[in-house]
């Protein structure tokens, strides 16, 4: 089990395994923010991903991330490179669209090997946030050239060209340049201090684990062993929303995961929340999402 060095279990995701099982061995995953977004969900909880580097290229709207004792609220298109196994969470606006990248650390280390560059050294890749917003004449003209090089790694990615991956590893080498060029403008971040980090993946951590009993606030706080005003203060401050909508948000994007890829019958896949009424469990869903089970489903599945 993953431990970081207070001893608490932060889970560990891996692109191949939990989401697209086409690239279970790959050292490289392109794909768009909005169907990551639509599997995992807009709120994403604390978690790494072991020996993989990620880059998330966000298009407009706000969003927050939190990269390891780091946390940014921006507004706008915005860009942040997460290094391999590093914590991090982050929350988007529904809609919003942008790109993710997947690395596997070999594979940076082999794209950057002849770099000269401070930050490319192997145990020297940082965090990094950057705000479109924030830069210079010259940092946005640098910025658009990041957006002309995610382009043509997008339309390459969906073709199947010859020397396919020898385009996408010279894109990705590019793509890394053009960012890290732009760190002296990356955009200023609240510093969070070690407790609430730590309370905070605690939280979310419990989360992860215990979503399906329906734990109560009240027994989330006392695991944790903070008041819920002060656990209130800590998300707000490290998510910038309340702790029962990060309980409810869970619950919804496995809500809808069930509705869209199992044959579970609503009923079955309400208990299996841990709802005891299946009525229940539609109310829950319906003032949520702002349709039923039912109507998701059929959504979904082009039956509507």
């Amino acid at each position: 089990m993953p431990v970081n060095h207070l001893n608490e279990w932060i889970p560990n995701i891996v692109i191949g395994q939990d989401y697209d099982r086409h690239y279970e061995n790959a050292s490289l995953h392109f794909d768009v923010l909005g169907r990551m977004a639509d599997f995992f969900g807009r709120d994403m909880p604390v978690h790494r991903h072991a020996r993989y580097l990620q880059i998330h290229f966000i298009e407009g709207g706000e969003s927050h991330f939190y990269i390891d004792d780091q946390v940014y609220h921006c507004l706008g298109a915005c860009c942040f490179l997460t290094p391999p196994s590093v914590p991090h969470s982050f929350m988007t606006e529904p809609g919003v669209t942008g790109y993710v990248l997947t690395l596997h650390e070999s594979l940076l280390w082999q794209l950057l090997h002849d770099s000269q560059h401070t930050h490319l050294e192997a145990e020297r890749v940082v965090p990094i946030g950057i705000e479109q917003r924030q830069l210079d004449a010259d940092g946005q003209r640098q910025w658009q050239r990041l957006v002309l090089t995610l382009e043509s790694l997008q339309d390459e990615w969906n073709q199947h060209n010859n020397d396919k991956r020898f385009a996408l590893e010279t894109l990705v080498r590019l793509l890394l340049l053009q960012l890290l060029r732009l760190v002296p403008a990356a955009s200023p971040s609240q510093i969070v201090n070690s407790e609430e980090l730590r309370q905070f993946r605690r939280f979310s951590e419990l989360i992860e684990r215990e979503f399906r009993q329906r734990w109560p606030l009240i027994k989330y706080c006392a695991a944790i062993g903070v008041s819920e005003s002060h656990l209130n203060h800590i998300c707000q401050r490290v998510a910038n929303c309340p702790p029962k909508r990060l309980i409810h948000d869970r619950m919804l994007q496995e809500s809808k995961r069930l509705l869209r890829y199992s044959s579970h019958t609503i009923n079955d896949i309400g208990y299996q929340l841990g709802f005891t009424d299946p009525s229940y469990f539609s109310r829950f869903f319906r003032k949520q999402a702002g349709i039923t089970p039912k109507g998701f489903r059929e959504q979904e599945r082009g039956l509507a």
